[in-house]
């Protein structure tokens, strides 16, 4: 006996005809929209209403992408800017070497144009390091006994005295800047020619000249340069000039300030001048004093 649902429970069509009724319609919506183009309307509506949906659907992979790539592209950036910094450090350290070579070729050309300028021969020398003693103001050089070098030697840079070589080891020189405590330069002023006593004060850059009177003229910006009478700096060598200028009339000399022209702070290179032409020899004593008159016989 066949089962039939009441009429409470009926479920509609049968399957049968709910399948004619949507091919129909599907085909009736084909030839619509083949022929009369009916249906682009609903789908432009369609796009728009469902527009926001396919948007909030795709959200989350679009987040995902975006995360993914700023991830990515932080790290590239981090990279890049090591490297760039990398190479800017490189860059500035080949900078620096270039300037230093720059530096000593134009300092190495001043070097030759002063070996030219003086009639002494002269040596090369280069500064390694400054003396123990802190208080004293001398380097060594890498020029000794196998170089010929001497005590007493003057020292010289491409613009004037430095200092004197004062004590001499088999490969390596000691010199005494003029800047040093108790060392002495004779020296005269290029403006007026008087010949004066330049004397180290221990002091980085800054020298004095020693007793001098106080009508003696010496001016700020007088040129001091070596007088040569010492027998052992040439002649001519610039030195220092005059900064400060003091007169008390309570003392009996003028307080005279000077600054050295040449320095080992800028550069490493020295020239070593050899000795000076020999001079001719002093006259002795008696040949000096005058001959005694014979008296005259009675």
């Amino acid at each position: 006996m066949e089962h039939t649902p009441p009429p409470l429970f009926r479920t509609g069509p049968t399957p049968l005809t709910r399948l004619i009724i949507f091919s129909a319609l599907s085909l009736l919506l084909l030839v619509a929209d083949a022929r009369f183009n009916y249906i682009t309307l609903l789908r432009q509506v369609t796009a728009v209403v469902l527009y926001p949906v396919q948007r909030l659907a795709a959200a989350p992979a679009a987040l995902g992408r975006r995360i993914s790539d700023f991830f990515v592209t932080h790290g590239a950036l981090r990279d890049d800017n090591q490297r760039l910094t990398a190479q800017n450090l490189e860059l500035a350290r080949e900078a620096q070497q270039t300037r230093a070579l720059q530096l000593e070729n134009t300092h190495l050309r001043g070097l030759l144009g002063a070996s030219e300028r003086v009639s002494s021969p002269a040596r090369a020398a280069e500064i390694l390091y400054a003396a123990r003693d802190p208080f004293a103001r001398k380097v060594m050089i890498d020029q000794g006994l196998q170089a010929g070098i001497e005590a007493g030697r003057p020292v010289v840079d491409h613009v004037g005295v430095i200092g004197q070589v004062t004590r001499v080891y088999p490969w390596l020189s000691e010199v005494t800047l003029i800047t040093d405590k108790g060392h002495l330069v004779p020296v005269m002023n290029v403006r007026t020619g008087l010949r004066a006593v330049l004397a180290g004060t221990g002091d980085e850059g800054k020298l004095e000249l020693r007793f001098i009177p106080l009508a003696a003229d010496f001016q700020n910006g007088d040129q001091l340069v070596t007088s040569g009478i010492d027998g052992v700096y040439p002649p001519g060598l610039p030195v220092a000039e005059i900064t400060n200028v003091e007169r008390n009339t309570a003392y009996l000399f003028a307080n005279i300030s000077c600054k050295p022209l040449a320095g080992v702070h800028n550069h490493a290179q020295v020239l070593v001048l050899g000795p000076m032409p020999a001079k001719a020899e002093r006259p002795s004593e008696s040949e000096t004093s005058p001959q005694k008159k014979r008296k005259k016989s009675g």
